[in-house]
């Protein structure tokens, strides 16, 4: 009777570790997304305080103080003033279509940080179509952001919605067509090798050597895509009073507001990983492996290393797009689809057959 005892609590406990390791397995799978999510979440909190500042620098007056420390938390307490706003909806408006909007919007955008390489091997999907996955889903937000317009059954929310899908293709086009230059110097899709392709000659094989003129329109059309200054005609205040995004109030109108730093920041990401080495930086890198005796077995030092370098580029970026949107005027939306269409897409063009011109012969 006492063997019988012993073969049942031994049997309890086989089954219990086979359970520990099944919520273990699962656990180590969200992992990774919750700590993509809670690194993406502090970015976009630094981003806006960094908006603020860098604003009130260059407008000589105070910026955020009184939210924590230097004003760190400004940001915090309006999400959290947000949240508990009453939720306003129209009442002739689409309930649906208003609801969904919003987080079409997020969801869109958030799903393109999984091809995002912030260090070496350290990615959440090395897809081969990586690039063009990131231009595939983002041209889902302008969906959301017309059925934002068209569910709040307002002319000026409607006219926000319809120039926020026209300025998405105008200039997704002339991107779209750099991106497939630097996808054929790479002779990949997939970000992890663009990254490599470029680390291969160090620092002068960045692709913003290779590709200057790419690289000026990126930078424009990445503008333009995610609505800054000079580019902010879907939510122009003296023409749409706030576009799109009149009829929101509460947290649907902080979607809004996050999906902007959202889609700022991954357009910088992925300016440093198309045009900038990603993690790659030569001269430091090999010196603080020489310094410190350290090779690839280090693999969590090799990690930090590489996104702090990811990240201090990315930043790089975010301060010229601030910088920009505190000092050039708002473009009207005849010309800016005219720049789009007229003079960005015939360069992008010719840019591209200019690199499979100079790829055909280097074979």
């Amino acid at each position: 009777m006492a063997i019988y005892t012993t073969e049942i609590q031994d049997i309890h406990f086989f089954f219990r570790l086979e359970s520990f390791k099944e919520v273990y397995g699962i656990l180590w799978v969200f992992a990774p997304i919750f700590i993509l999510v809670l690194g993406i979440t502090i970015s976009v909190l630094a981003i806006v305080w960094l908006e603020r500042e860098i604003s009130a620098g260059i407008q000589q007056r105070i910026g955020p103080e009184y939210a924590g420390p230097f004003g760190v938390l400004q940001a915090l307490a309006d999400g959290t003033k947000l949240l508990f706003k009453e939720n306003l909806i129209p009442s002739r408006g689409d309930i649906r279509l208003f609801s969904i909007g919003p987080s079409i919007s997020v969801i869109s955008i958030i799903i393109s940080y999984s091809v995002i390489p912030f260090s070496y091997n350290f990615i959440l999907s090395d897809l081969n179509i990586g690039v063009f996955l990131w231009i595939a889903i983002s041209s889902i937000a302008p969906i959301g952001l017309l059925m934002s317009g068209y569910g709040s059954n307002n002319k000026y929310s409607f006219l926000g919605g319809l120039r926020a899908a026209a300025q998405s293709i105008s200039y997704e086009i002339p991107l779209t067509l750099c991106v497939l230059s630097i996808s054929l110097l790479s002779n990949s899709l997939s970000t992890v090798d663009i990254i490599d392709a470029q680390s291969k000659y160090g620092f002068w094989g960045w692709n913003l050597w290779r590709q200057p003129m790419g690289f000026i329109i990126f930078l424009i059309s990445s503008l333009a895509e995610c609505e800054r200054l000079p580019f902010d005609l879907p939510e122009a205040e003296e023409e749409l009073v706030a576009g799109y995004q009149t009829e929101y109030s509460g947290i649907k109108f902080g979607l809004f507001y996050v999906a902007s730093y959202l889609n700022l920041f991954i357009s910088s990401l992925f300016v440093t990983v198309l045009y900038l080495g990603g993690s790659n930086i030569s001269i430091p890198y090999i010196f603080v492996y020489e310094f410190f005796e350290i090779n690839k077995t280090y693999g969590i030092f090799v990690t930090t290393i590489g996104i702090f370098i990811t990240l201090a580029k990315t930043y790089l970026f975010l301060f010229v797009s601030i910088t920009t949107r505190w000092t050039l005027p708002r473009l009207r939306i005849d010309q800016l689809l005219n720049f789009g269409w007229k003079f960005l897409l015939p360069i992008s063009l010719g840019n591209l057959l200019l690199t499979t011109s100079f790829q055909l012969f280097s074979l």
